[in-house]
């Protein structure tokens, strides 16, 4: 699965230009066998978003990409009877103790 945030869309002022981006971000995912015509894509400015602009290229930006994490992407399913599994990655010993 892949969502697309187009991000710093505050800087272009050309509608056409970011339709124009998000075509050739289409045909990029398409080219790499993804589902290019059906991939989420948000357009929005991260950094409207942190200083709380409540435009729609800020928060409201974020929060459509939250909806798509939470639309297109799945729940995993995950086992709750089985044993419990907890990976370890490192293990250091403390000397002296």
């Amino acid at each position: 699965y892949i969502i697309v945030f187009l991000n710093k869309c505050d800087m272009v002022d050309d509608a056409e230009l970011l339709e124009l981006v998000e075509m050739e971000v289409r045909e990029l995912l398409s080219k790499y066998d993804f589902p290019g015509d059906d991939t989420p894509i948000v357009k929005g400015s991260a950094k409207l978003a942190l200083e709380g602009d409540k435009g729609d290229l800020g928060e409201q930006a974020i929060m459509r990409l939250a909806d798509a994490l939470d639309t297109y992407i799945p729940q995993p399913d995950r086992a709750v009877d089985g044993a419990f599994l907890l990976p370890v990655e490192d293990v250091f010993s403390i000397s002296g103790r």
